[in-house]
């Protein structure tokens, strides 16, 4: 069973239609003692990091990363996994990954050219570590929306794929059990229901002790 976390800013209804299609049950709670007997955990997120912060379960995501099951944040629910947000000045965050979560400037590091925030759009993804989450699957493209950001370089030891918007950004974050995804899987096409299969994946083997 996965649990998908219930705090008033996630994108509940495709996040569980992307689910239903691949066939595995799930659960959308906002109860403590349900989403901690989940097998898998799903933390999705749109909106300010501030705002999810002030509303989010933090002791029971915290708690459920400590049994060593799968926990996967999506867009802003993976930027809520690192330690805080330059959003409002300064925002912490669940601190369960090492990294700090940044503003896009809109401006190319050599300021030579203006880009446009929020991030919008296809880009492909380039793999810097291997991971099950990632296993048998090609470097395509998936879809972001996003005006924040984790920088690839800075957050390398954590960084599975990154991709390029003017700089490199961390498109899929992981350590041991605790995953995100900057994009939208669920909206990223035939990579992005392979991505959440594989999270399925591990859940399943998690479960089963393999």
């Amino acid at each position: 069973m996965i649990g998908i976390v219930d705090y008033g800013m996630g994108n509940l209804f495709s996040v569980s239609k992307a689910l239903e299609r691949l066939g595995a049950h799930y659960i959308i709670s906002a109860e403590r003692d349900e989403l901690l007997a989940a097998d898998g955990l799903i933390l999705p997120g749109v909106g300010s990091f501030r705002d999810a912060m002030e509303q989010l379960p933090a002791e029971t995501i915290t708690t459920f990363a400590a049994t060593g099951k799968p926990l996967l944040g999506i867009c802003l629910g993976m930027q809520l996994l690192f330690a805080s947000s330059e959003e409002n000045g300064f925002t912490k965050g669940l601190g369960l990954l090492s990294g700090k979560v940044r503003r896009f400037p809109g401006k190319s590091p050599d300021g030579s050219t203006a880009y446009k925030v929020p991030h919008m759009g296809w880009n492909q993804l380039q793999f810097v570590q291997s991971s099950p989450l990632t296993a048998g699957l090609p470097e395509d493209y998936v879809y972001f929306v996003h005006s924040y950001y984790v920088n690839a370089e800075s957050s390398s030891p954590v960084t599975i794929a990154k991709t390029e918007y003017y700089e490199q950004v961390a498109a899929i974050v992981g350590k041991g059990n605790i995953l995100g995804m900057q994009f939208h899987p669920e909206k990223s096409s035939k990579l992005g229901m392979a991505l959440l299969a594989n999270f399925l994946k591990m859940v399943e083997e998690r479960n089963s002790g393999l």
